[in-house]
């Protein structure tokens, strides 16, 4: 194969294959160490993200089960009459007790474990500002639950039932 190269090229053919080994040597522990720990923190970087948005969406679920239970109570309250002792069960505003925890049984029939999940309390109060305290009660319904990491969550409407009036109601109190 040498013969075949002309003299002038022969200094060149014999220098290439030194530079093909040199070339071709790979790289350090040193460079493979800083790659691996470069890929180990962008990987531990990615799961902890992922961590964070799968809690944020587990709370963001929750908050929107909460508000329909709490909606849902309030709509039930509302079609109560103010009064009625024609019954012995309780079927009117003024018969509500002071505070009760409501049962989720019915709401989630087919599904017991979101029943477990939530506590819903129920208080009723009459109005504070002693005008009219046997025409207004100001019903507030709170649900309480643990997210899947342990944190307590609670949510809370308030509404004013007012005989022979106008109900509303307002989002108060929200914590985390």
């Amino acid at each position: 194969m040498l013969h075949d190269i002309p003299p002038s090229d022969f200094a060149i053919a014999r220098v290439r294959p030194l530079r093909r080994r040199r070339d071709a040597r790979g790289f350090t522990i040193i460079e493979v160490a800083l790659a691996g720990f470069i890929m180990a923190f962008g990987i531990a970087t990615s799961i902890i993200v992922m961590q964070t948005g799968f809690r944020a969406l587990d709370v963001a679920r929750d908050s929107t089960l909460a508000s329909q239970i709490m909606q849902s109570e309030i709509e039930r309250l509302r079609l109560l009459p103010w009064n009625n002792t024609s019954t012995a069960a309780v079927d009117s505003i003024l018969e509500l007790p002071a505070t009760e925890t409501v049962s989720l049984t019915t709401m989630f029939s087919a599904n017991a474990a979101l029943a477990a999940k939530f506590t819903v309390t129920r208080t009723v109060a009459a109005a504070a500002d002693g005008t009219r305290p046997n025409d207004v009660r100001y019903i507030t319904i709170t649900v309480a639950w643990n997210s899947y990491d342990g944190r307590s969550h609670n949510r809370s409407f308030t509404t004013m039932y007012s005989k022979n009036g106008l109900y509303d109601y307002y989002y108060t109190v929200a914590r985390s």
